[in-house]
């Protein structure tokens, strides 16, 4: 169990989780989790970790793993002047999970969660379970749920 996994647990929802053989090569964690799993890549979210630049507040974006993120959409969505990637260090204190691992559930610190309206497109969405190799399958609904999330279009 992974603190992801006990979040998803605990708040009831129906989930499944997926693993398979993470390769530490691997140039993308999300698509190799799409590959491995043999899942439909734009139904793969990644969790990414942005700062706003004037403040430097973290928050937490979601797109699908065949997908860039629009910073200047995801600013945007948070309503903050400029954002840029959050230094990895600080993402991984702030979530308490390691890169390539960052679960939107679960995660230390609550932070503003935005997620592009792709995820709506699929019965089901994978996200990340807390570690490389662990990937949860959950509704949509209850991701956004979950995560407390805005859902507003942020890809490239």
């Amino acid at each position: 169990m992974t603190p992801a996994t006990k979040a998803a647990k605990k708040a009831g929802v129906s989930f499944s989780i997926h693993q398979y053989d993470h390769d530490d090569a691997a140039a993308s964690y999300g698509e190799e989790a799409a590959v491995l799993l043999g899942v439909n890549p734009p139904q793969v979210f990644k969790t990414l970790l942005v700062a706003c630049t004037a403040t430097q507040k973290l928050a937490v974006a979601l797109v699908p793993v065949s997908h860039q993120l629009n910073l200047k959409l995801v600013a945007k969505a948070l309503a903050f002047k400029k954002v840029t990637m959050a230094d990895p260090k600080k993402a991984e204190i702030a979530t308490g999970y390691v890169l390539g691992g960052i679960s939107p559930l679960g995660q230390k610190k609550r932070l503003p969660f935005v997620i592009d309206t792709s995820v709506n497109n699929f019965n089901t969405v994978f996200v990340s379970g807390g570690r490389r190799g662990l990937e949860i399958e959950l509704a949509p609904a209850d991701l956004v749920n979950l995560c407390d999330a805005t859902i507003s279009d942020i890809k490239s």
